[in-house]
């Protein structure tokens, strides 16, 4: 008897634990409810898409039926998008038809969903709007401490987005100020850089991409944005296939699996063959495993292998400049890639070997003495930055025990870390593998 009854409550353990694992039904919140009835009065047929909270990837929709391979997951009518014609169906349409030299379609829906954000229970989309996140995790958003442990060409991407969005405040001050008649407030303290930075977030993590026709009242900027509300609730997974496009004849938005997917189990979409750091970048996450992550190698760090005395070091930095050899250098899953060996070998040519520069570019081998220390140096460039991100990885540790607001942007930086750090070992066995057969 008691045997039975411990083999139950392992079951209803294990059973509890599997439920955590799927996920967590959320579908009886009342921003879900809302959200719902508010699709479905906009033509939005419940589909087997149920909210839910996961316990890896945090927020997302879960699946009611098992999805084979050709399977609509979700089809989002017209009227639920929220795209630039919204806007300028809105009150905001006149002043922006008028406002010259003309705003881009980007800053329209910024302005759309700060107003929006702003007019609270009387907006439309209030909704969609309270399930939207109140804070975002791209670099843009990151305090300074936080960005300067991302790896160095991460870093000066986020530095260039955080002016892209600074600029594009400063730009837009005397657009906002032409709003003011629809607002009892001041429009500064409305549209301030806060609300914008939360308002671009939104449109950059969120918008799918949907072609519009080109607008006389708008910049020459592509106009190719629309929020899709609860689709938008999908997450990312490298592993998985989608076909997702606008259908002209059911005009809908609509996403195909290529994948299966087991009932109650998390539902994915592909955002594209993205590599971590540009997830963080675009996104504000990573995914573990990444089948296309790659830790990427500064010009700065590789020439610090080069001797400065050796007299074509500058021809063959321009050599490489010329040929685009001095970006995208990186060491991935199977090792260094094609281009890094490549641009090594170059910058280990012997003096009397400088003249088959364009042969090394096609991957010629040039000597059996060039080929070796080709390895050697990308070895130790390889073992430099494992201790740097080690390095990296024991700060962040620190950090998180004396700035605990910082937890969750520096939890997401030392995932980005230890992917690297992974990888990177991989490179190391398999340099060494080279270095023992040659």
């Amino acid at each position: 008897m008691k045997k039975s009854r411990g083999r139950t409550s392992r079951k209803r353990r294990r059973k509890h634990l599997q439920s955590f694992m799927d996920g967590v039904n959320s579908s009886h919140k009342m921003e879900y409810i809302k959200l719902k009835k508010w699709l479905k009065d906009r033509g939005f047929e419940d589909s087997n898409l149920r909210p839910a909270q996961f316990w890896d990837t945090g927020r997302g929709l879960m699946t009611t039926k098992a999805l084979q391979v050709r399977d609509l997951v979700i089809s989002l009518p017209e009227k639920c998008l929220l795209t630039t014609g919204t806007v300028l169906s809105s009150c905001l349409g006149e002043y922006i038809m008028k406002w010259k030299p003309p705003v881009s379609p980007l800053i329209a829906l910024c302005t759309f969903l700060i107003a929006e954000k702003h007019a609270g229970e009387k907006s439309l989309w209030k909704p969609y709007l309270d399930v939207l996140p109140k804070t975002y995790t791209c670099p843009v958003c990151l305090e300074h401490d936080v960005v300067s442990l991302l790896p160095q060409p991460l870093r000066r991407k986020a530095q260039e987005q955080r002016m892209t969005v600074h600029e594009l405040h400063m730009s837009s001050k005397a657009f906002f100020s032409s709003l003011q008649p629809l607002f009892a407030e001041n429009t500064g303290t409305i549209f301030n850089y806060s609300a914008l930075e939360w308002a671009w977030c939104t449109i950059n993590t969120r918008t799918i991409y949907m072609k519009h026709s080109q607008r006389e009242c708008f910049s020459l900027e592509p106009d190719v944005y629309a929020l899709a509300p609860y689709l938008d609730l999908l997450n990312h997974s490298p592993n998985v296939q989608v076909k997702a496009a606008f259908n002209e004849q059911t005009r809908s938005y609509e996403i195909w699996t290529n994948s299966q997917c087991k009932k109650y189990e998390e539902v994915f979409i592909c955002y594209g063959p993205h590599d971590n750091q540009r997830l963080l970048l675009e996104y504000g996450f990573v995914t573990m495993n990444n089948p296309h992550s790659s830790v990427y190698v500064s010009s700065d760090t590789l020439l610090k292998y080069f001797p400065p005395l050796d007299k074509q070091r500058n021809a063959k930095i321009a050599i490489l400049k010329d040929h685009d050899f001095l970006e995208n250098l990186t060491f991935g899953w199977d090792g260094p890639s094609w281009r890094l060996l490549t641009a090594l070998k170059l910058l280990s040519l012997g003096a009397d070997e400088f003249t088959c520069w364009r042969r090394t570019l096609l991957g010629d081998v040039i000597s059996a003495r060039n080929e070796q220390q080709t390895l050697n140096i990308t070895a130790k460039i390889c073992h430099f930055l494992m201790e740097e991100t080690q390095h990296v990885l024991l700060q962040i540790s620190q950090l998180k025990r004396n700035k605990e607001h910082l937890k969750k942007q520096l939890a997401l930086v030392e995932a980005l870390r230890l992917e690297d750090l992974k990888i990177l070992q991989k490179s190391a066995e398999i340099l060494c593998d080279l270095n023992m057969a040659t």
